[in-house]
């Protein structure tokens, strides 16, 4: 039968198989060697797999999609594997003060060539924001010392920026690629919270102040262009949903509900001056986040009627138009009481289902409705942050570890595995893993050392284009 297939024929049987079976097929003879390579059957391969795989023509890195998925799958491999010869390990210190937050600047993207880059920056007491290849574990640069602690910041990979803002309010722009200072502006008291927005109108940071305003900003300019009172005289908090449509504003008061507000209400306040918005029937609500895989669902921990008893309720919102008037509905999905044994301060959530806490030393996972799906103790002090993606979980601890793990999505709900950790220096200099991030080839730790400043540990994959 196969001398009667043609190449046109045998691309399209080649089309149903995998890429253990292309393998085999190409060793039969020259001409079924041939089309087995065929960008168009590894460019569908690596699409059916990685559904974050975009149908560039070209995938930018490396030379070919199936040396993309070669490379791929071997990375996939190391970060689940964990072994010492997987890592290139370095200590990078720099700051003289702590380390208050860190983020990645490098776009998020799967290299593998000589090109391949792992970038963060940080921000510390000591004044300054700083830029650092992981890899090399070398600082790039270093701004000016500047007149306040730096306290926060937000990265704009595709933009090359990074945004600080120090403890007096005052708001920074700096090229990510050379340090220097692109914009600022000041706030009229100290900022309570701030979140990088990636809305189709482009690109905005939303900050909201101690006295209860929120300001949108454009970038990279950090100019105005809204103020929103939302709880007048109270310090909030605000996160956006991953499609950018919604904002979470919660206030630091015991009988003040949280709100969801229309993010383009925000943009663009009618003449009132009131965003459209909506208080969800709870109290006492002390985190919230949203649900990655859906466009408007929001998972919120808070108290019951009685305050007793922690709760984490699951809404989904929906916007409904009557006349000229737009309403936003919040529909109640599930609720479940958390028992009494716990004291969750950290929590996140993956795909539409599935919420992790942690509780002093313990990672949990449940899901919306309460089903307690496996619990984790690796940690032998209190977990400091959890870094979850579609792949994996990271936390780091103050017992100078961070623990790596992997999700299985063959059952019903994703499972968790714990894999392996990834310890920092040694316990006489340090008091442990204060912050923890990642992209695609890398891990980033903020390791706090016991005089009261921070250093930055690198665990970069090895993976090379072969």
């Amino acid at each position: 039968m196969a001398p009667q297939l043609g190449p046109h024929e045998l691309l399209h049987v080649f089309s149903f198989l995998e890429a253990r079976d292309l393998l085999c097929a190409a060793q039969v003879n020259k001409v079924w060697n041939e089309v087995s390579v065929t960008q168009e059957l590894w460019r569908q391969l690596c699409l059916r797999r990685w559904a974050s795989c975009k149908a560039f023509p070209v995938i930018v890195g490396t030379q070919t999609w199936r040396q993309y998925y070669f490379c791929r799958s071997e990375l996939e491999f190391r970060v689940a594997s964990g072994r010492p010869r997987d890592f290139t390990s370095k200590a990078i210190s720099g700051h003289t003060g702590k380390i208050d937050q860190l983020a990645y600047i490098s776009p998020h993207e799967y290299r593998f060539d000589e090109r391949a880059r792992s970038v963060v920056c940080t921000v510390s007491s000591d004044c300054t924001v700083r830029a650092w290849d992981l890899r090399e574990g070398t600082e790039i640069w270093s701004s000016p010392v500047q007149p306040a602690p730096l306290v926060s910041l937000v990265a704009y990979p595709s933009l090359q920026l990074v945004v600080t803002l120090d403890r007096k309010g005052l708001i920074t722009g700096w090229k990510a690629e050379t340090g220097s200072e692109w914009a600022s502006f000041r706030l009229p008291t100290f900022c309570s919270s701030m979140e990088a927005c990636g809305h189709p109108e482009g690109p905005f940071l939303m900050v909201a102040c101690a006295e209860g305003n929120l300001y949108t900003l454009t970038v990279p300019q950090l100019q105005v262009l809204s103020k929103v009172a939302t709880f007048p005289h109270t310090s909030v908090s605000l996160t956006c949903s991953p499609d950018q449509q919604w904002v979470f504003v919660l206030a630091q008061g015991p009988d003040i509900g949280p709100k969801v507000s229309a993010w383009r209400s925000l943009l663009h306040p009618s003449e009132d001056g009131l965003p459209v918005s909506t208080t969800l029937p709870v109290r006492l609500s002390c985190r919230a986040c949203w649900a990655p895989d859906e466009e408007a669902r929001l998972i919120v921990m808070h108290r019951d009627d009685s305050g007793m008893h922690l709760v984490i309720t699951t809404f989904s919102l929906k916007a409904s138009k009557s006349r000229d008037r737009v309403n936003i509905l919040a529909q109640q999905l599930a609720s479940f009481l958390l028992p009494d044994t716990m004291s969750p301060h950290l929590m996140q959530a993956h795909g539409s289902q599935v919420i992790l806490l942690a509780s002093r030393s313990e990672l949990m996972l449940f899901t919306i409705d309460g089903v307690h799906l496996i619990a984790f103790q690796d940690h032998q002090r209190p977990i400091t942050s959890i870094w979850v993606d579609p792949h994996r979980v990271i936390t780091s601890s103050l017992d100078l570890s961070l623990r790596v793990y992997v999700w299985n999505k063959k059952n019903t709900f994703p499972v968790l595995k714990s894999c392996y950790h990834l310890l920092g220096g040694s316990l006489r200099w340090a008091s442990g893993f204060t912050h923890v991030k990642s992209d695609s080839m890398s891990i980033a730790g903020v390791e706090a050392r016991s005089n009261g400043t921070s250093i930055l540990r690198s665990d970069c994959y090895k993976v090379q284009l072969s």
